[in-house]
Order: C-alpha cells, then sequence, then structure tokens
C-alpha cells in the first residue's frame, strides 16, 4: 500500500470508528500533535481524539498528496452535527505501512456553511 493510501486509510477508519484498522495502520511508537495536543503517544491518542468521531455528521478527504520523504499531506473538510463546517490539513509520516507521526493544522470555519 502507498504511504498516502495508508494515510486515506487511516483517516477513513477513524470517521468509522473502525479501531481493529487504525491498530494496524497506527505504529506503536506513534507521534500526534494539534493544536490541542502536544507530542502525545499512541495510548493518549486513541483515549482523546480516536472517539471524537461521534461529533461528526460528515467527513470528506479533498486532497492526499506526498510530501518529502515519507510524508503525506492530508487535506479534508468536516461537518460537525450542529452544521457548522472546517477544513483541516495534516502532516503525517509513513514506515513500513504504518503511521509514525501525525501532525494536525487547523483550519477555520468555511464561509457560508
Amino acid at each position: 500500500m502507498a504511504n498516502v493510501d495508508v494515510v486515506r486509510a487511516c483517516l477513513e477508519s477513524c470517521m468509522a470508528q473502525d479501531r481493529e484498522t487504525a491498530d494496524r495502520l497506527i505504529a506503536e511508537d506513534f507521534v500526534f500533535t494539534s493544536p490541542q495536543d502536544d507530542h502525545i503517544d499512541r495510548a493518549a491518542f486513541f483515549e482523546r481524539c480516536f472517539p471524537t468521531a461521534d461529533r461528526l455528521r460528515s467527513q470528506q478527504i479533498i486532497e492526499a498528496v506526498p510530501a518529502s520523504g515519507d510524508g503525506v499531506l492530508i487535506a479534508y473538510e468536516y461537518e460537525l452535527k450542529n452544521g457548522e463546517r472546517y477544513r483541516n490539513v495534516e502532516l503525517s509520516t509513513v514506515r513500513d505501512g504504518r503511521i509514525t507521526e501525525t501532525q494536525v493544522f487547523f483550519g477555520g470555519r468555511v464561509p457560508g456553511a
């Protein structure tokens, strides 16, 4: 599986709350960073971040492209259950078919949504 496909499948597994697939795609030494989470480990990610999909009505991947080295940039738009829409970008590092790091860059609210 190409690195882009690994990241795409992982994001989709999070939305579907498919923990079995996410477990296969996320490395044991995984590190997650966002404006709300500073370099948390895999266990903290699964405890704090993974279960938040229940806040979403939908999520759509806009773009997923290779970045330098083992990196993948993915942009997505999501709609909260209250109707608000947002866009984020993530930079993930994939090694040996598993994600070792993800950095999330929060976007703003989508205008007119």
